[in-house]
Order: C-alpha cells, then sequence, then structure tokens
C-alpha cells in the first residue's frame, strides 16, 4: 500500500490523472474517495484538460477539491468537517488572484482561462470551491494519498471528481474501470495495490 501511494502521489505531481479504485463500490452525487478520477488542482490548464479528455462537457464546469481536513480552514470559509463533499465553500480573501486590469471586456474563454488562485482547478469563476474533507477518522487509503501528494508538493489538496464517463454511472467492477481508462486520456490506474500506465509505442531502429 506505500508503494502504492507513493507511486499515485510521483504521478499526481507530475501532473498526470490518475484512476483510483479502492474497495467496494460506492453511489451517489459524488465520488467520495473509493471510484475517483485524482489530478493536482494546481495545474491551470487541469480544469479545462479533465472536462475535454474525460468528462467530455463544457470547459467552465468545476471539479471538486478533496482536502485534508486540517488545512481546509486555511483555504475555504467552510467552519465544519465536509466529508461528503456538498458544500461549495468561498476561498479565502487571502488566497484569491484578482482579474487583471480590463479583464471585463475580455471574451468568456480568456477570463475563464485566468487563475484565480494558486489552486486554479478547483476555484471556479466566482471563487467558490466544492469541498470533501478528510480527517484522522476518515477514508484511510485517501487521507495516506493526500499526505504524500502534500509531502511531495506542499500541496494538501487534489481534485477529485467521478470515475465514469459522460452519461454514465459511477465504475463498480475492475472491468468498468479498465475500459473507461483505456477509452479515456487517463494517464495512470490503481485498482487497490495495483497500477496500470500507458503502453509506451515501440522505439523504431534509427
Amino acid at each position: 500500500a506505500e508503494a502504492r501511494t507513493a507511486e499515485a502521489a510521483r504521478r499526481l505531481a507530475a501532473g498526470q490523472i490518475v484512476g483510483w479504485v479502492q474497495g467496494r463500490m460506492e453511489f451517489g452525487p459524488r465520488a467520495l474517495g473509493n471510484r475517483s478520477i485524482l489530478a493536482d488542482p494546481r495545474a491551470s490548464d487541469m480544469q479545462v484538460r479533465l472536462n475535454a479528455a474525460i468528462k467530455k462537457r463544457e470547459p467552465f464546469r468545476p471539479f471538486g477539491m478533496v482536502i485534508l481536513a486540517e488545512a481546509a480552514a486555511d483555504w475555504v470559509e467552510l467552519g465544519q468537517d465536509a466529508p461528503y463533499m456538498q458544500l461549495v465553500c468561498p476561498l479565502k480573501g487571502g488566497k484569491r488572484r484578482p482579474m487583471p486590469a480590463g479583464s471585463a471586456d475580455w471574451d468568456f474563454a480568456a477570463r475563464l482561462a485566468v487563475p484565480r488562485s494558486d489552486l486554479a482547478a478547483v476555484t471556479h469563476v466566482d471563487y467558490g470551491i466544492r469541498v470533501q474533507t478528510v480527517g484522522p477518522e476518515d477514508d484511510p487509503d485517501l487521507r495516506a494519498l493526500l499526505l504524500a501528494f502534500q509531502a511531495l508538493t506542499g500541496c494538501p489538496a487534489l481534485i477529485n471528481t467521478s470515475f465514469n464517463r459522460a452519461g454514465e454511472p459511477l465504475v463498480c467492477t475492475v472491468e468498468e474501470a479498465y475500459a473507461v481508462f483505456v477509452e479515456t486520456e487517463m494517464d495512470y490506474l490503481i485498482i487497490e495495490n495495483a497500477g496500470l500506465g500507458r503502453p509506451q509505442p515501440p522505439q523504431l531502429p534509427a
């Protein structure tokens, strides 16, 4: 499990999109760590990339954030634990990046491309963030991954979005997870302690 967590954290820190399948299936309006797609929330292009390559939906659609519970107050106005990702919270004022002068005259795509915070991929245009907190008594696998990612990057949070294609429910089985992995532009798939990357094209002799 430690090797799996370290590999996932390393790949996420390198900007890869990771499918994360652990334990029993989950269902409901949000994926909370058993059937999730995870990515680095600091990457300014990750929101557009995930929407285009995985979710096949409009580029402005925001993603939720999973964060260590003890770090949440540093980033958002929350005031409570949020283990089910059902709350949208304002980003703290000190974490906000103001829009450039004259940006009100820009077109929508140009304004959308401006990072609103250091967590650009999860900060919506109104500085709201949908939050899931993970405390010491919550999901141990997801918490270990957050801690490993924080150790590498200084960031205590990840993008957490549901492991599914557009118009489909959350994946349940290994076969379903593999099918979504193959048919999208996900970089790496972790199922329990096993990892699977993209095959590299053969190197032809010069």
